[in-house]
């Protein structure tokens, strides 16, 4: 049995870090909302045995993959000899905010589950998935949704009416972030580091009415803090892009991609557009409606 399946991406509308736990992790809230980008992840029944591929040489294909790492951790926890081969079509930009990596390893959990006649249930699932990464546990289901704890604790969401006939602009720059030195210097910046409770669920409410102007300044990142102090071309894009027609213009994440919220399709092609024509070609730029229909 062959089976392939999509590996949709994210932004953050919101990541507010509250922070730091004693356990080391960052407390924080966070607004998360899927984009229809994707990766594709292929999994083929095997005699025995764990392979994993990649179309990106660039990225490992051992444990040091979070597909390879979520799937032995299914295998055991399902406790199942079966074998499988995983290819990994990577078309997603790297350490990019976007959480490809995580959606990788959640799509693997659900793709495994699929084809081994669902062993493991809903809970069994989101505690392999929460073991492996804070934003994985997002990524085994297809709404919004309002994160805590460390990121882990979801909260599905119906899609916001303030977004409706929308679409999304995102713009990588061609370089990463490192998600761990994004959080480490942090410490430099204690507004940014502690910051005030209660901001996601006022930029949901927002956003459950249908007028983005009155959310337009709630949404936040704390981890601009540290990326646009290094990175002071991240705040120009931000600018252009508001400057150009854009609602809202944020970093997702830890960064390094800029999404911005557009009108409509055609708005933010053209905006698209307009900016390859101010900063170049070299960015990786992708345009998609933020609602499923």
């Amino acid at each position: 049995m062959t089976l392939t399946k999509p590996s949709h991406c994210k932004v953050n509308l919101l990541l507010n870090i509250l922070g730091k736990r004693a356990d080391g992790f960052h407390a924080l809230e966070t607004v998360m909302h899927p984009v229809n980008v994707c990766d594709e992840l292929t999994f083929t029944h095997a005699t025995s045995g764990l392979s994993l591929t990649c179309s990106d040489a660039t990225l490992p294909v051992d444990a040091g993959n979070l597909v390879h790492r979520a799937a032995t951790q299914f295998f055991q926890k399902a406790n199942i000899p079966g074998g499988v081969k995983i290819h990994l079509e990577k078309k997603l930009p790297l350490a990019a905010g976007l959480g490809g990596g995580s959606g990788n390893a959640a799509i693997t959990l659900l793709g495994l589950n699929e084809i081994f006649g669902q062993p493991l249930a809903a809970p069994a699932l989101h505690e392999i998935a929460a073991a492996l990464g804070s934003d994985i546990p997002f990524f085994l289901q297809t709404k919004p949704a309002l994160a805590t704890g460390r990121g882990e604790h979801i909260q599905p969401l119906e899609f916001f009416p303030a977004l409706r006939g929308m679409s999304f602009l995102l713009i990588h720059p061609g370089f990463g972030i490192s998600t761990a030195w994004s959080y480490q210097t942090l410490a430099k910046f204690s507004t940014a580091l502690n910051g005030t409770p209660g901001r996601a669920q006022q930029l949901v409410s927002l956003l459950q009415t249908d007028d983005l102007k009155m959310a337009g300044t709630e949404f936040y990142n704390s981890l601009e803090a540290p990326a646009l102090e290094k990175f002071p071309i991240l705040a120009v894009y931000q600018e252009f892009l508001r400057a150009n027609g854009a609602a809202v213009a944020l970093m997702s994440g830890s960064g390094s991609t800029t999404f911005a919220i557009v009108p409509n399709q055609a708005v933010a092609e053209q905006l698209a557009e307009k900016f390859k024509g101010k900063f170049g070609s070299a960015c990786w730029t992708a345009v998609v409606p933020t609602h499923p229909d």
